[in-house]
């Protein structure tokens, strides 16, 4: 890793080369300094990252994709959050362990991943003894996954496509497959799966899979290589909430949710690989879950409990 990782910024697959120590920005759209839009205990994860307590989620800003129907465009596209210094981000990780979160949760934070570790470490040096918890896109490089290994209890990657032609159309990734595929089994290899005496997993890798509109095929594609690659390895998390974003132009058949035919032909897709260790989502469409950032609280009072929001400005510690 180079002596100051912002300078030339190489953190992503997208090696965009930038000195972010300077302003410049890459794909991403961020200088060095990290920024985040709220904090949360968040209940609906995967059981092993909720828990009883539920997961200390931080949703950082920006992203090193661009995924045409993204929940979370706010972030990813739009720039919404607060800069954070190491000393207030590390406040926030100790503040979501005081309000009983069992793990911090970091969504999307691939490109301040040196940051986000040197608050993770000044947090542990004030008392922070709650696991950390990586959900990305899945698109890593193998380097990132060895800085991440001695940190984290559950990488929470998605598996979105093995498909370079819908990777690009997608996500202005054609290489995504290749890097995926590289980076789940160094995950894997890394986080062993652990279970405690109740059978939840403790440690471990959770692969995230949307399933999409009218790409059943594609579908197809990555179970089959998780079967191949990761089953034993890892837990699958099916996923049906497929939803078009209001305001986000769409052509058919991305444009309408999954119907019940396209989701029972990926529930059979399991059965006949022999996937069984992992989580399914229910169909369940609607657009009630999505969040909205610019609210006080932007997702249910069901599904989260706020801890910090950016328009609260810097945490106190």
């Amino acid at each position: 890793m180079n002596p100051d990782p912002y300078a030339p910024c190489l953190l992503c697959p997208r090696v965009c080369a930038v000195d972010r120590t300077r302003g410049e920005t890459g794909f991403c759209g961020e200088t060095r300094a990290v920024r985040a839009a709220c904090a949360c205990l968040h209940f609906g994860e995967e059981p092993p990252v909720t828990g009883p307590r539920g997961s200390g989620t931080v949703f950082f800003t920006g992203c090193t994709l661009r995924c045409r129907a993204c929940q979370n465009a706010q972030l990813s596209r739009n720039g919404l959050g607060a800069e954070l210094s190491v000393d207030d981000l590390a406040g926030i990780f100790l503040r979501l362990q005081r309000e009983g979160a069992g793990n911090v949760n970091a969504v999307t934070g691939t490109h301040f991943l040196p940051g986000i570790l040197e608050a993770w470490q000044a947090a542990c040096a004030r008392g922070l003894a709650i696991p950390l918890v990586w959900n990305s896109s899945g698109y890593e490089t193998v380097d990132t996954v060895r800085m991440l290994a001695p940190h984290v209890a559950f990488f929470l990657p998605d598996l979105k496509t093995l498909d370079p032609a819908l990777a690009a159309y997608w996500f202005k990734a054609p290489d995504y497959p290749r890097r995926a595929a590289e980076a789940l089994p160094a995950m894997a290899e890394a986080r062993p799966l652990e279970r405690g005496p109740d059978g939840l997993p403790t440690r471990g890798v959770i692969v995230r899979h949307l399933v999409l509109p009218g790409r059943i095929d594609a579908t197809r594609e990555v179970l089959a290589w998780f079967s191949e690659h990761l089953a034993g390895r890892a837990l699958l998390s099916l996923m049906s909430q497929y939803t078009p974003i209001p305001g986000q132009p769409l052509e058919p058949p991305f444009d309408r949710g999954l119907t019940p035919g396209e989701w029972d032909a990926a529930l059979a897709t399991l059965e006949e690989l022999g996937i069984e260790d992992g989580y399914v989502q229910d169909l369940e469409p609607g657009t009630e879950w999505l969040p909205d950032f610019s609210r006080e609280r932007p997702f249910s009072a069901e599904l989260s409990r706020m801890v910090w929001h950016a328009r609260d400005g810097a945490p106190a510690g």
